[in-house]
Parts: C-alpha cells; sequence; structure tokens
C-alpha cells in the first residue's frame, strides 16, 4: 500500500508501491528541525547545549496535588472556545496559579466569568500574563499570532516555557523565534479536537523545539489532567500531519454545506440522504459550521501542503463528475472508464481490495471504524426512507447487467447515491499517494476519524454499498443537481483558498452558516453523542490492538 506523505503525483497516475517511507517523528531528535541547522556546527551544539542546561522556574515533577507555592504559574493569553477549555480542565485539576486574559476590552467580562473560581484570575493584558507565568499558551488564531507574540513575547518571564494552540505551526514558530527572548523554552503543543470534544484520549501534539528534557517534562505534566494522548512532533512534522488529516476532510464538509445553502434544501428533511453514512455527514457538517469560521481558515490558508490537497480534492469532484456524466449518457466504454477510476482510487488507499470485496493481501488487516450503519441511525436528525412515504421517494434506478445481485445490494432502508463527496475524497487521496492509516493512531481528530471510517464502510462494505454508489451515479438522475451544486462548492472553496485572503474565507463561511441558524444547538447535542460513540469504539480498540 502507498504511504508517501508528501503531496505530489499527476493528473493521471499510476498505481505504484515504489513510494517513500513515512516520516518517524519520534525517532528524530526533538530538536532536529531547529532553525540554528542553518548555522554553523559548532553554533549549533553550542545553542542545543544552551538550552539544554537553561533551568526552568519549577519542578519538573510538580503535580496539582503539590503545594501551591511548589506550583508553577501557567497563563493563557487568549480565553476563545479552546483558551476556556483549557483553563477549566486545569482549574478543575487543581492547578491554583492560572493566569488568563483576552483583548483588553473583554477584561471586564473575563474577570466576572472567573470571580468566583479561585484558581483562575483575569489580567487585563498580555503583558501581566507574560512576564508572571512559568508555562504560557498563546491560544490565538495563526492569522494573528505574529501581532500578538511581536506585543507581548519581549515580557515573557526568565526560563518560562512558551506554547502556542495555532492550527498552523510555521506562522507560530516564526513569531517565536523572532519575538521571544533567548533565555526562553519553547517547547509548543495543539489539541488535535474542538472545544466541545472531550480532551480524553484525544491526541495532543508536543513539540520541544527548543528547550530541555526538563522543560518538555513540566509541560507533559501541567497539561496531563487533559487525559490526552501524547504524540511528539516537530514544527514541520505537525504541518504536514495536520494537513493529511484534516484539509481534505475540512474541504469536503464545507463544501456540502455551501451546496445545500446554494440549493436552498435541508436535505435530510427530504427522506432522500437520511440515515447511515448520511447521518455523519449531515451532523459533521453542521458542526463545522456551528465553530468559528477561522478555526478552519489558518490550516487552509497558511499551511502549503493543506492548499495543494483542497484543489486536488475539488479537481477530483469535478473530473468524477464530468465522468458521471458521460458515462451515464454514453456508451460501456465511459461507463468502464468511471468504475474503473473509482476501483483504482479504492486499491492506491485501501490497499488492493479484490472486485468481489473480500480482502486482498495488502488490505491491513484491522476492525473498521465505524461498525454498522446502524451505530449512526440513532443520531438521524431525519426518519430513515424506510420510514417515509414511498411516493416521496425517487423512482428505482433502471437496471443494467453491472447492477449488483440481490445479495449484494446494500438495505433498503439506505437509498443509494454517487456519495460523490466520498469518491472524491479517496480519489484526492490516491493522486497524492496520501495513506490516511498513517496517522490515525498518531494524530486523527474525530472528525477524520469519523469521515475515514464512512469512506472506508462506503469502500469495503461486503453489501457492496460501492457498486451501488457507482451504479447510482451512472444511471440515477435525481441527485444530479445535487452533485452538480457540490462541485462548484468545491471548487469555489478551492478557489476562495487559492485567493489567500481571511477575509474572503470569513464572508464565505458565513454566508453558508446564516443558512443554518437555528439547528446547531440540536445538532451539537446530537453529534457530540454521534462522536463519543465512535471514539468509545475506537479508543477500545486501539486498546485491543496495542496502539494506545
Amino acid at each position: 500500500m502507498p504511504v508517501l506523505l508528501e503531496t505530489g503525483g499527476s493528473e493521471s497516475p499510476r498505481p505504484s508501491a515504489s513510494t517513500s517511507a513515512s516520516i518517524s517523528p519520534l525517532a528524530a531528535s526533538p530538536l532536529s528541525t531547529s532553525p540554528l541547522t542553518s548555522s554553523p556546527s559548532n553554533q549549533y551544539d553550542e545553542d542545543k547545549a544552551y538550552y539544554a542546561s537553561l533551568p526552568i522556574n519549577t519542578a519538573q515533577d510538580v503535580t496539582p496535588a503539590s503545594p501551591v507555592d511548589a506550583q508553577p504559574t501557567i497563563g493563557l493569553i487568549g480565553m476563545g472556545a479552546m483558551g476556556r477549555m483549557y483553563a477549566r480542565h486545569l482549574g478543575d485539576a487543581g492547578w491554583s496559579k492560572i493566569n488568563v486574559c483576552d483583548i483588553p476590552e473583554k477584561y471586564e467580562q473575563l474577570n466576572a466569568d472567573y470571580a468566583s473560581n479561585p484558581n483562575i484570575h483575569a489580567m487585563r493584558d498580555g503583558h501581566a500574563v507574560a512576564r508572571s507565568s512559568d508555562f504560557i499558551v498563546y491560544s490565538v488564531e495563526a492569522e494573528f499570532i505574529e501581532k500578538v507574540v511581536a506585543q507581548y513575547g519581549p515580557s515573557t518571564k526568565v526560563n518560562a516555557i512558551v506554547a502556542g494552540q495555532t492550527s498552523v505551526k510555521a506562522p507560530e514558530k516564526q513569531a517565536f523565534e523572532k519575538h521571544l527572548p533567548r533565555d526562553v523554552h519553547i517547547v509548543s503543543c495543539h489539541s488535535l479536537h474542538g472545544p466541545t470534544v472531550s480532551p480524553l484520549g484525544q491526541p495532543l501534539i508536543l513539540i520541544q523545539h527548543r528547550g530541555s528534557n526538563a522543560a518538555l517534562s513540566l509541560v507533559e505534566n501541567i497539561l496531563r489532567p487533559l487525559r490526552s494522548r501524547h504524540v511528539h512532533l516537530s514544527y514541520d512534522e505537525h504541518d504536514l500531519v495536520t494537513a493529511n488529516t484534516q484539509a481534505v476532510t475540512h474541504a469536503a464538509f464545507l463544501s456540502m454545506g455551501t451546496a445545500w445553502a446554494a440549493a436552498q434544501s435541508y436535505p435530510w428533511e427530504q427522506g432522500l440522504y437520511v440515515g447511515g453514512i448520511e447521518t455523519a455527514k449531515v451532523n459533521l457538517t453542521l458542526r463545522i459550521y456551528a465553530n468559528a469560521w477561522h478555526v478552519y481558515a489558518g490550516l487552509a490558508i497558511l499551511n502549503p501542503a493543506a492548499r495543494v490537497q483542497i484543489e486536488r480534492y475539488a479537481t477530483s469532484a469535478t473530473e468524477l463528475f464530468k465522468m458521471m456524466l458521460e458515462g451515464g449518457s454514453g456508451g460501456e466504454e465511459a461507463k468502464r472508464r468511471f468504475r474503473e477510476r473509482v476501483e483504482w482510487a479504492r486499491d492506491m488507499v485501501f490497499g488492493g481490495v479484490a472486485r468481489d470485496g473480500s480482502e486482498g493481501s495488502g488490505v491491513r488487516r484491522r476492525r473498521p471504524i465505524l461498525l454498522s450503519e446502524d451505530v449512526l441511525d440513532r443520531f438521524s436528525l431525519g426518519k430513515t426512507p424506510a420510514l417515509c412515504d414511498k411516493k416521496d421517494l425517487p423512482p428505482p434506478s433502471p437496471v443494467d447487467s453491472s447492477s449488483p445481485t440481490e445479495s449484494q445490494r446494500p438495505p433498503s432502508k439506505y437509498r443509494p447515491n454517487s456519495h460523490l463527496s466520498l469518491l472524491a475524497m479517496v480519489d484526492c487521496w490516491a493522486h497524492l499517494y496520501i495513506n490516511p492509516y498513517t496517522h490515525l493512531s498518531l494524530a486523527a481528530t474525530p472528525l477524520f476519524r469519523l469521515f475515514l471510517g464512512v469512506a472506508e464502510h462506503l469502500f469495503l462494505s461486503p453489501t457492496n454499498l460501492l457498486s451501488a454508489s457507482i451504479h447510482s451515479a451512472l444511471y440515477d438522475t435525481w441527485h444530479r443537481s445535487d452533485d452538480l451544486e457540490f462541485v462548484c462548492a468545491a471548487r469555489g472553496w478551492s478557489q476562495c483558498v487559492s485567493f489567500g485572503s481571511f477575509e474572503v474565507y470569513r464572508r464565505r463561511f458565513e454566508e453558508t452558516r446564516s443558512f443554518f441558524e437555528g439547528r446547531f444547538e440540536e445538532v451539537g447535542r446530537v453529534g457530540a453523542e454521534m462522536i463519543r460513540a465512535v471514539m468509545e469504539s475506537e479508543i477500545k480498540r486501539e486498546e485491543e490492538e496495542g496502539i494506545a
């Protein structure tokens, strides 16, 4: 199975096993990607020795049970949703000296919010937090990290440890190296989940960029109350991993939401896209649009690998849709080309699955992420087709020689459709030689796990869901207008990202978001329960397989 992580490939790649090996983030020295490598070797060695011996301000093995005067002062600069989540978990765990701040005009409200919490102390600005804290986390949008660190970084306490919660690390790395004092450790972090998802068992990236082992141990102890799974990467590895696990996933959900808004349609209320796979699509799309736009903009615009993947995703959606139209109105040769394109992507990504759906020798023998579509039905916002009036359903597909046999048909309550968003995602990975399983246990977000599980279920299902999807793509016409809206939306998001404008991204996001206003509270509750159910199964699987 190809495992190349670098984005690349061509418009017409050929299946090949001669690809590069996966990165091994734990094999390299945590400081091996330091910017000091560009200096003469003796200067690099001196600086490496300097940071290895630079002291920290408290004992590295301190815990929330330690006496108050022995505990580190924790500083949180930026009290958006993630900053507040960190403050809540760390304060509840017993860390008793947590200084927090936001923009000055929010001080009074912040002070009122934490007036009754003895462990969390609101401060007027980042200068007050930076000069008094032993461990400082910047929870600031990637777009503004340079400006904020330039303002408050020089005030950093001597021998303090500084981290950032930005989703794209390249701007953060540059800002820290440029504006932080030399006598400061840089041990950064990134929780790969949203603020409403429990951090229990989730990946927490730790980056020992410029600091001692004692500094890393202290950061691990401070963040241990989150009960997350620590993953050690470099700055560069982080950005590649997050691009590979989030860029295409976000593009798919954003495009689905924009397509529904353009069609002025809530698909789950029509009885056409309900149940099973559709449940995950709907809940996760609305979950993304319930969040702030900047959560996704930084990754898309500032991460070069992500921009390449988003462009490729739009290209895959466009090419597949054109092939669907050509096959649907053309002869057997056009139909064959479409089937072979989809099956080639399946074999590239999922490891050479045989045509009848059985496992080939290249398949990773692991328990599927999504055990059954019935699991998702508990979280559906609409009624499954089996419960709808049959007159409301589209007419059945015409039968042709390539249709699945009766024994291979998917459950009748799930109406087959093209699943273009999933076909495009797997096609995109295949063209870029990305193996989605490489980072699954390393640093996968809940959204990525679930969407990969849905794709895995479609492409590998023993009930031959993929054959039903291919057949529907070629012969059904009832979903063609929806597929067209999706392709337009995917191309629009790709173009938006290529502009590199946060303002354009914000406007596009918020215009779509307004269409779903009023539905977020219900979806937030249902979506969280769905993610929790899948994650509990995933955590159990990883424990059984010795991964976690």
